[in-house]
């Protein structure tokens, strides 16, 4: 037995725990640092008579003080609140935007019809009618600004994932290769690498705040994957991840996983967790729906004002020309579809919107699945609807939710498809064209003149024609304004009230002829339809022949004789008739209506409907990241209450070791002194 070597002994595992525990006081404040602890064994006992006395002690190992489970909790709640900080981010913006009166809609579209008020109040007041024009180009001007700004973010997030892959590749491939260093490390001295190990944890912890990756060990080498169970680092080998566009909208990057032998894999739609997760979480689900649903208010308005402006007359008693630009103009029907990377064909798909009131907010995908018919379609809505199939050489065309399609130029094949965003580029493409305010539609195209010698109670309403204008309706529609403008008037003329409680009338044209007759029932609301043959400029009437017909509902008890005569409003500068219908879509349901007529918003209500959407969406966020916040800090304390390096705790054990390593030390001089003595009794 050797009382030096005991002594030597302890002095060694005192210098040993001692370089330890300085080594975690240093490293207090590195970032994902797991404490270290000493652990020590005593040497074997060796026999002396028949008793056993210690040799002293050894170091037997330096632990990593690690809990694998808190460890994971950890890393999984990283991913989930960088997911929920990256979606607020985002989102935060695009609500302020929305919601503010100085950058939002809905300032601009109280003022537009707060103008139609002022000069529907004042029909020829042209001071009245050029503030409607300066606010029509506000109104437009902020569509145009608020979908730069959605654009724009939509561009913001294609830079980031694009910058946040190559920060996944060079993780996953750090993470490679500490795999690697661990492996040979474990395979030579059977020993845990702890300094590796705790650089492989933070590395995971990193690459969980940029994608959310499941993590599996299987003899100390870690496997990472996607939520969906894509491998991107398997053993000491990674596959690198990048961010391209879309086959189906090359506008929208998607995350590409480049797997070994040179297969690629788009994870755009199985990605979830980190900031990445967050980001297309976030485009999917919040700004592409803002983006479509601003644009459908777009499209609806200037089609919904458009549209009643052709209805009427201008000062000038010239039909009404649009103020707005149109929906359907060849660029915008071109730029609603997108061919998929990949078509065979060429063909090129135009979408016509044939009732704006009917679009939804959702995209479309387009498929030529028949190849023995390439022109019927089936259409997927992105709300996961299937549309059906529907054949686009039909007549009159299939209309899908207030669109139609057409093969426009090219050729397609079986096997093509196209991404249809009927309202995406509405809010970018709207425009305000109306410069004259004298050419602003506010009369009426008819109106009624009761006869001068009436002598009885007989009212009726002003005349509305019964079937509306089309303002882009080309030769049709120039026909019709023809024929209302040089077919009237129309004379009605009552006679004497029959037995039967009923009474007569009957309809002349301008000529003279008799062109219909019918009964009322005095005292009561009698709606009578009135269906006048048309004639050209000359007065020659049409042939083959057509007729126009107009509504009015006459009420009272009209005397024998008296007569109504219904005319073209020629001189009606003083009329606000049509002036007040374009008031009227202030409140009237023209956005999201069935395709029976029923349900829909208003233009404001549809804008009010945007920005709560949105604004609660946010909320949600803001709930959801203080919700992963706090499970991150909870799941964080908990890692470190085990790993953290504890500075107190680590200046009372550094106190305990000087003393163990004082008192070996003393064992020492026993020792020597034993020794001298011994030396010097010879």
């Amino acid at each position: 037995m050797s009382l030096l070597n005991i002594g030597m002994s302890g002095l060694n595992a005192a210098q040993g725990s001692l370089s330890v525990l300085s080594n975690n006081i240093a490293n207090a404040n590195t970032a994902g640092y797991s404490r270290q602890q000493t652990t020590q064994s005593a040497n074997a006992s060796n026999q002396y008579g028949g008793v056993f006395i210690g040799s002293g002690t050894t170091l037997a190992d330096v632990r990593r003080v690690y809990n694998e489970y808190l460890d994971t909790a950890y890393q999984n709640s990283t991913s989930l609140n960088s997911d929920a900080k990256a979606y607020l981010d985002q989102i935060s913006a695009v609500d302020k935007t929305l919601s503010d009166k100085t950058t939002g809609m809905s300032a601009v579209l109280s003022s537009f019809f707060a103008a139609v008020q002022t000069a529907s109040a004042s029909p020829n007041d042209t001071s009245a009618r050029q503030i409607l024009l300066t606010n029509a180009q506000t109104l437009t001007n902020r569509f145009n600004t608020i979908s730069s700004q959605l654009s724009q973010q939509k561009e913001t997030i294609n830079s980031q994932l694009t910058s946040m892959s190559d920060q996944v590749n060079q993780l996953t491939s750090s993470i490679a290769s500490l795999n690697k260093q661990i492996a040979q490390v474990q395979g030579s001295s059977n020993t845990s690498p702890a300094n590796l190990l705790d650089s492989r944890a933070e590395a995971v912890r990193s690459l969980n705040e940029l994608i959310g990756v499941t993590a599996t060990e299987k003899n100390g080498v870690f496997s990472l994957s996607t939520g969906s169970g894509q491998s991107l680092v398997l053993g000491d080998q990674s596959s690198s991840i990048s961010a391209v566009p879309s086959k189906s909208d090359t506008s929208q990057y998607t995350i590409q996983l480049n797997a070994p032998g040179g297969t690629a894999l788009d994870l755009g739609n199985v990605i979830s967790g980190g900031s990445i997760g967050g980001l297309l979480r976030y485009r999917s689900d919040a700004l592409m729906p803002a983006i479509n649903d601003l644009g459908r208010i777009a499209i609806v308005t200037a089609d919904a004002l458009n549209s009643q402006l052709g209805q009427g007359l201008d000062l000038n008693g010239e039909f009404g020309a649009s103020m707005f630009t149109d929906i359907n103009n060849a660029a915008s029907v071109a730029l609603r579809s997108q061919a998929a990377q990949g078509n065979l064909g060429d063909g090129a798909l135009g979408v016509t919107i044939k009732d704006s009131s009917q679009l939804t907010n959702f995209d479309y995908k387009v498929s030529f699945n028949d190849g023995t018919n390439l022109n019927k379609v089936t259409v997927l809505r992105s709300d996961g609807k299937a549309m059906g199939t529907y054949d686009l050489s039909a007549t009159p065309p299939p209309v899908i939710d207030g669109f139609t399609l057409a093969v426009q130029s090219g050729a397609v094949q079986a096997g093509d498809s196209f991404k249809v965003s009927p309202t995406a580029n509405g809010a970018k493409e709207i425009g305000t064209v109306l410069s004259d305010p004298s050419k602003i539609a506010f009369a009426a195209p008819l109106q009624g003149e009761a006869g001068k010698t009436n002598q009885g109670t007989g009212t009726f309403t002003p005349p509305t024609l019964t079937v509306p204008l089309d303002i882009q309706g080309g030769a049709d529609t120039a026909q019709l304004r023809t024929g209302i403008e040089h077919s009237m008037p129309v004379t009605m003329v009552f006679g004497k009230p029959a037995a039967d409680g009923t009474q007569a009338y009957t309809l002349s044209n301008a000529q003279g002829d008799p062109i219909g007759s019918g009964t009322i029932i005095p005292g009561q609301a009698n709606k009578i339809s009135i269906s006048v043959p048309m004639r050209d400029a000359g007065g020659v009437l049409l042939s083959p022949a057509k007729s126009f017909s107009f509504d009015t509902t006459v009420g009272g008890s009209p005397a024998n004789g008296d007569s109504t005569s219904f005319s073209f409003n020629a001189s009606g500068k003083s009329d606000n008739r049509n002036a007040q219908a374009l008031l009227n879509l202030q409140t009237k349901s023209t956005v999201g209506l069935a395709a029976d007529g029923s349900g829909g918003t208003s233009l404001v209500g549809a804008n009010s409907k945007l920005v709560s959407t949105v604004g609660a969406k946010a909320a949600a966020a803001t709930t959801d990241t203080t919700a992963t916040n706090a499970l991150l800090t909870a799941n964080k304390n908990a890692r470190n209450s085990v790993s953290q390096v504890n500075l107190d705790e680590e200046a009372g054990d550094m106190i305990k070791f000087q003393q163990y390593y004082t008192a070996s030390s003393q064992i020492i001089k026993a020792a020597q002194e034993t020794f001298s003595t011994l030396i010097n009794s010879l």
